[in-house]
């Protein structure tokens, strides 16, 4: 049985690290800066599709993309990276244990880069129960979560009749379905209910605690 899991909104609320990189990139580049509660649709969507909808110009979407890195991932060494501003949701940490100790192998699919999503993961101490962090590639490959959730299926050796796809946003719904994977759409995170229900969720989970009990079901019949 394999459960995978997208990383931003469902395991982690990433909002003031990938916010504040996505105003200092506008910023960067002369732009206007909304303000943080105008931006929360830029969290889950890839980066090339997200500045695009912010007003940058198709030339300058790659510029944009440096510039969120920067403050991201800390490219000047002088302060900590607005990557580990995140904190895992209340609760998940005991939801993993328990899936795995009932014999899933967790696995990690995100769009945003693996680069990044490992040592976020390790920074917040949740790696340890995942077999594998999947994550797209700096040049924007495999940022799809269809092409990803394909890429990890032939990569890992999945049988989607026994496996689960959890996540917060239609892109890990429809990645899923696409890829005839069962999917749970968690409400926790920056996706709203009526927006994972149009996309196909196979069955929505409100609060982290319980979510091993209903994905269990769902993967064998028994919670």
């Amino acid at each position: 049985m394999d459960v995978l899991f997208d990383l931003d909104g469902t395991l982690l609320d990433p909002k003031p690290g990938i916010i504040a990189s996505v105003q200092f990139a506008l910023r960067g580049l002369g732009l206007p800066v909304p303000e943080i509660d105008q931006l929360l649709h830029v969290i889950g969507p890839p980066l090339r599709e997200t500045f695009p909808s912010l007003g940058v110009a198709p030339a300058d979407v790659e510029r944009a993309v440096v510039l969120y890195r920067e403050n991201y991932g800390g490219a000047d060494g002088a302060r900590a990276p607005a990557m580990y501003d995140a904190e895992p949701y209340p609760h998940i940490e005991t939801e993993l244990a328990a899936l795995a100790r009932a014999g899933c192998r967790l696995i990690v699919a995100t769009s945003k880069p693996y680069a990044f999503a490992k040592p976020i993961l390790r920074e917040k101490g949740l790696a340890q129960y995942f077999t594998a962090i999947h994550g797209a590639e700096l040049n924007g490959v495999r940022d799809n979560k269809a092409e990803l959730i394909a890429h990890i299926i032939a990569t890992e050796g999945i049988d989607p009749t026994v496996a689960l796809m959890i996540g917060d946003r239609k892109f890990d719904i429809i990645g899923a379905r696409e890829n005839s994977l069962r999917s749970i759409g968690v409400t926790w995170g920056y996706g709203s209910i009526s927006e994972l229900r149009e996309a196909g969720a196979s069955a929505l989970c409100v609060q982290p605690k319980g979510l091993h009990r209903l994905a269990l079901w769902m993967l064998t019949g028994h919670g």
